[in-house]
């Protein structure tokens, strides 16, 4: 187990129908007001990062969107301390336009920005706005030029490159970020060329929930593949946080989550996402192996179970933890009141079982 503390980061809520697809009551708000008012009770419960999301079309309960790098500076305006990570999707953003953006953004806040590489998954959204929708492996290929021009921009003056989607020359970027050696760089997907890229030039790999067995089994192999390159990667997994006095009580939010869910939404979600893991070489990818009530939560929330009281939550984080989970990417219900609540009830519990762990290893 890593001597550190796990990290925790929060879903940012700046697309509306909240982070499940369900027609339950969801206290959670979409607009500027209430997101930024989210950041100071995430801070100040102790969540190091948010993360924005970025969608530029409405469809499957996300009737709207606010642009991710905006709103996360927003956010960063409203804090003093928490790291918002920028969704970028490629195709889009050029390499040139994001590494200008954040740079400023880390100027401005003194070093607070980091990005997500989303690789893209909605087939409809690239039609939508006249974007060459790429085979599976090709976007990833695309995300991984995007990365590794984004590090030469921040980190070299005359920066060249001359891959096959993006090309370089003599560019020189100033100011460069703040951070060093540059903004922390995330990104996502479960396939076998996610977890390749990952392994060889990102500094944080997002994975959808899973269960403890089968977090292992990622961790595993990304940080065997990771080692070979000579490179590090940090893990950081989905859940969704149901957290009540009770076990009762949250399985039945579970069940009133499933039980109201939008079955047209739902479907249509699991279709398009599902498609883009089969396009795959493996044929697997995020969401292969979904079902209906995982696919109630965008990223498989559900399976890591996070459900229950404050103490079988902390202990499965600290279980995640002991496979080598370095981050929990959680979403509520409730943002404010429920970001409030794990922070008052859940954190302090993981940070004791934490020294406890700790402390027998040394005695042992």
């Amino acid at each position: 187990m890593s001597q550190d503390n796990i990290k925790f980061a929060y879903w940012v809520p700046n697309v509306s129908g909240g982070l499940v697809v369900s027609k339950i009551e969801q206290r959670t708000s979409w607009d500027i007001d209430y997101n930024r008012k989210l950041a100071q009770i995430a801070e100040k419960a102790g969540f190091e990062y948010a993360l924005s999301q970025i969608r530029f079309t409405a469809g499957y309960g996300a009737e709207n969107q606010h642009e991710s790098v905006t709103i996360s500076h927003a956010l960063l305006a409203a804090t003093e301390k928490l790291k918002v990570i920028a969704a970028i999707l490629p195709g889009p953003w050029s390499p040139v336009l994001a590494a200008k953006q954040l740079a400023t953004i880390d100027q401005f806040t003194n070093g607070r920005v980091a990005v997500n590489i989303v690789s893209g998954w909605f087939k409809g959204e690239f039609r939508a706005i006249g974007e060459p929708w790429l085979d599976h492996d090709e976007r990833y290929r695309r995300s991984e030029e995007f990365i590794q021009a984004l590090k030469g921009i921040w980190t070299q003056d005359n920066f060249s490159f001359h891959g096959d989607f993006y090309r370089f020359h003599d560019y020189t970027l100033k100011p460069k970020p703040l951070q060093q050696p540059h903004p922390e760089i995330f990104q996502g997907g479960s396939s076998r060329a996610a977890r390749d890229m990952a392994s060889r030039v990102s500094d944080w790999y997002f994975t959808n929930g899973n269960t403890v067995e089968g977090i292992k089994a990622q961790v595993d192999d990304i940080r065997a593949k990771a080692a070979i390159n000579g490179h590090s990667v940090k893990v950081g997994v989905n859940a969704f946080v149901i957290a009540r006095e009770t076990e009762a009580e949250a399985r039945a939010v579970l069940q009133e989550i499933i039980a109201k869910a939008d079955p047209e939404a739902v479907n249509g979600f699991g279709s398009e996402a599902k498609n883009a893991g089969a396009s795959s070489p493996e044929g697997e990818g995020n969401w292969a192996k979904s079902t209906f009530e995982d696919l109630v939560q965008y990223n498989d929330g559900f399976k890591t179970n996070l459900i229950g009281t404050p103490k079988q939550i902390a202990e499965r984080i600290v279980a995640l933890k002991a496979v080598g989970v370095d981050l929990v990417l959680s979403g509520f219900l409730h943002f404010q009141e429920e970001v409030e609540y794990f922070g008052r009830k859940v954190l302090p519990l993981v940070r004791e079982l934490e020294r406890e762990a700790v402390a027998t290893k040394a005695v042992a």
